[in-house]
């Protein structure tokens, strides 16, 4: 099969879709001057928008890994995430504290998610 790929750079691609499955590299904030709360509605923001590019949406999430700097902020960004996910559709996620590559990163999410319409 095909692999189809979005926003091919020359180290990453920011989305892979084969076999009916959707992988989306971490998605990490451009506005570095926001806190916990702000810095996950955008990479949530950047979630929407590559799965809605690959067909599909948050409802069809299989799993997420979420890297939090500071596990002080797992609460901030857990209620963004709360308020966000797919209601009855919350997926299998870990999240963890880590370094995360620059120090102004405060979260970084890689989903994985299923194509709507795939065979299931």
């Amino acid at each position: 099969m095909d692999i189809q790929r979005l926003h091919v750079g020359k180290t990453l691609s920011e989305a892979a879709v084969h076999n009916g499955t959707v992988y989306l590299a971490g998605q990490i904030a451009e506005d570095l001057t926001q806190n916990i709360e702000g810095q996950t509605r955008e990479v949530l923001g950047h979630i929407d928008r590559l799965l809605a590019e690959a067909g599909t949406d948050k409802s069809r999430i299989l799993m997420c890994q979420i890297y939090i700097a500071d596990i002080k902020d797992f609460a901030g960004m857990n209620a963004v995430w709360n308020e966000w996910v797919a209601e009855g559709n919350s997926p299998p996620r870990a999240t963890v504290q880590a370094k995360l590559a620059k120090p102004e990163w405060l979260v970084e999410m890689v989903v994985t998610a299923a194509l709507q319409g795939a065979e299931e």
